[in-house]
């Protein structure tokens, strides 16, 4: 049977284990993911010195990012700390022959490792370069450069209030050495936005002398404001997954089943339309999960607070703001 990771620890936990460790990556809303736990759940009774985990993708985020994890459902498999194997999708005679394999070698005592495919890496380095709008392989963390040319381009994005994401090339070598080759640029730091290659220190340097680059980069005052602005597009205002009329998750479709009875007006907003809006409302709001309902730009809260509202004859009066 597959093991739940509910935090940070229980993720180091199934690194530090000696076993071959399967971790699928999953979310409510993609059906998919049942069936993938059903394979894992009937590959646990085959194979030996391997244990199967899952994780909410949504949920721990900060893992889901580390790992490139853009869609649901993915499987990892680690050995010794260390991914050496992936299934992105819905492929379950692919999961299992990975599976089976390397758990097979890791009872025979033979090494694990990552499949040396091009074509996988490059996806892979997509995926990366692909994870926010702007983004900065360097050498080190925002907080902990390790280098100079690192360091000067942390303090460049910062002065800027700039929205961007990182990677530490230090932490992976063959993305260190692959996308040197993938983007045609021997040096670190290097810059993207949009998915396309700015630059290097010297060429950021140009572009902020020559303003050019404040014309391009994403900052983070910018979604702030977009974010206040999208809650108080209406009165009533809820973010969820989907549409009212075809909402992606289960907790989406039982607040559209409220709001139906409640014969409520309201606008929404699919958050799996926008990545940025996604991620950015959950610091915003400080509520991690979907759906959040706002009356009048305030937050209300999610699925539970609308149910406790109307078990408390609460909920119209809340929704028209006169609670």
């Amino acid at each position: 049977m597959t093991v739940r990771i509910e935090n940070e620890q229980d993720y180091k936990q199934m690194l530090a284990s000696a076993e071959l460790a399967v971790v699928h990556f999953w979310a409510d809303f993609a059906a998919e993911c049942k069936n993938i736990t059903e394979v894992l759940n009937e590959l646990s009774k085959e194979v030996k010195n391997t244990k199967m985990y899952e994780i909410e993708a949504e949920k721990l985020s900060e893992i889901s990012m580390k790992h490139e994890i853009v869609a649901v459902p993915t499987v990892i498999l680690f050995k010794g700390g260390k991914a050496v194997d992936r299934v992105d999708g819905m492929n379950a005679a692919e999961i299992t022959k990975k599976v089976k394999l390397h758990s097979s070698q890791a009872s025979n005592g033979l090494p694990t490792s990552p499949p040396q495919k091009k074509e996988d890496l490059d996806t892979r380095l997509k995926r990366l370069i692909n994870a926010h709008k702007c983004m900065l392989f360097m050498k080190g963390k925002p907080d902990e450069p390790k280098c100079g040319f690192s360091k000067q381009t942390i303090g460049i994005l910062n002065g800027m209030n700039a929205e961007y994401g990182t990677f530490d090339i230090l932490t992976d070598d063959e993305v260190r050495q692959g996308l040197k080759k993938f983007s045609n640029w021997p040096t670190y730091p290097q810059l993207y936005i949009s998915g396309e290659l700015i630059g290097g220190l010297d060429i950021i340097k140009e572009m902020v002398e020559s303003g050019d680059l404040q014309t391009m980069i994403p900052t983070k005052v910018d979604l702030e404001t977009r974010l206040k602005e999208l809650i108080n597009a209406a009165p009533i205002m809820i973010f969820m997954k989907g549409e009212p009329k075809g909402p992606k998750c289960g907790f989406s479709r039982q607040l559209m089943e409220i709001m139906e009875e409640t014969k409520l007006e309201f606008k929404h907003f699919d958050i799996l339309s926008d990545e940025d809006v996604r991620q950015g409302l959950k610091k915003f709001s400080n509520w991690p999960t979907y759906p959040q309902v706002y009356v009048k730009g305030e937050l209300v809260g999610g699925l539970d607070i609308i149910k406790e509202l109307m078990e408390g004859n609460e909920l119209v009066p809340t929704l028209k703001g006169e609670a």
